[in-house]
């Protein structure tokens, strides 16, 4: 298969004849890869078992790990759920479309391939104007994971699509590097109390200050058992990961916290880089200067958790470019975005955190 490339290069002045060729594709059962406020995404007909059945295959994804229907209006919504909660009604009305993954008590018309055998549905309205043009041109939802290999870090920009689904998929549209550059927050609104599945751009304090109470599920701190299905996306399986090792190393000391974090990284990456091993070095503006071996890349500003967010996943693939064995990163908050920064970090490390 070729996959082909199209280019938009202004976002706010979309011609329909752009993405034409593109709505066809997904309307027939085919899959093409488009850019979403979040990550790029890999779509297909959400109502099509078919269609999900090749993300599946494309992905190398496991098939109990649902996929996420996107919609381009909130009436959308209404046929492919059996009804929709009052903290989901809630939801809705305070952040979309925007980076809020929803899930529902399904409907009939959703297929259990695009499910994940569960009798759930996750439902995103994307923010991003090449997405939700896209979909309302399709006329169908569009379940569309990340457009990567799975596990591997998720694609922030068309190239790291190419690299990974060219020959796989039958079109790419190049909007451009997306904003948010880590998935959405997902919420469960189908039982009694809800509960944050992922965290995202839209962050626990601001679903709290929304409905009052809403519950983290235990897979965002620590993985899942084996027998265990998986209720969205990104909660079983390892996720994010570069190909090199990854450690996280963090300090409970709040003064001095950072610095005896630099040093035990370069400790242990003093003792890789002796060996022979060609060591990668994750830290901040503030720390850049305590690393003075290795292949050190900064996230930017340790007060800017929308740049550190922005560029997490475009690092871990430079990093698998530059083929390094081992990868050290400094840790960072737990709080507001930085709990979803930790979440990516964590899964992509496997849990291999060293705490000081």
């Amino acid at each position: 298969m070729k996959t082909k490339v199209i280019t938009i290069n202004d976002r706010e002045q979309i011609e329909d004849s752009q993405l034409e060729e593109a709505a066809r594709i997904l309307r027939n059962g085919g899959l093409v890869a488009f850019p979403t406020e979040t990550v790029y995404g890999l779509g297909a007909n959400a109502l099509d078992e078919e269609a999900a059945r090749k993300i599946y295959e494309a992905k190398g994804r496991p098939s109990d790990n649902p996929l996420i229907a996107h919609v381009a209006r909130k009436e959308d919504v209404e046929q492919l759920v059996s009804h929709i909660p009052e903290a989901g009604q809630k939801l809705m009305d305070a952040y979309w479309p925007g980076p809020l993954t929803l899930v529902f008590p399904k409907s009939g018309i959703v297929p259990y391939g695009t499910t994940g055998g569960l009798e759930t549905v996750a439902i995103r309205m994307p923010s991003d104007t090449i997405a939700n043009r896209l979909i309302a041109l399709a006329g169908v939802p569009i379940a569309a994971p990340s457009a990567n290999t799975s596990g591997r870090p998720s694609p922030t920009t068309a190239e790291h699509v190419y690299q990974d689904m060219n020959g796989k998929i039958e079109m790419i549209v190049d909007g451009g590097p997306v904003g948010i550059g880590l998935e959405s927050t997902i919420v469960d609104v189908s039982g009694d109390v809800p509960s944050m599945l992922r965290p995202g751009a839209v962050t626990i304090e601001m679903l709290r200050e929304t409905l009052g109470t809403v519950e983290i599920d235990p897979a965002i701190t620590g993985p899942l058992k084996a027998d265990v299905k998986p209720k969205a996306p990104g909660m079983k399986y390892r996720h994010y990961a570069p190909k090199a090792e990854l450690m996280l190393v963090e300090s409970s000391e709040e003064v001095d916290g950072q610095k005896r974090v630099a040093e035990k990284i370069m400790e242990l990456a003093k003792e890789k880089l002796e060996a022979g091993y060609r060591v990668g070095i994750i830290c901040t503006d503030e720390s850049r200067e305590y690393y003075t071996e290795g292949i050190v890349r900064s996230l930017g500003l340790r007060a800017k958790e929308e740049t550190i967010a922005h560029n997490l996943f475009a690092v871990l693939r430079e990093y698998d470019d530059l083929a390094v064995d081992y990868i050290f990163s400094e840790s960072f908050s737990k709080e507001a975005l930085g709990q979803a920064i930790m979440n990516r970090l964590t899964k992509a490390a496997g849990y291999h955190v060293l705490k000081l």
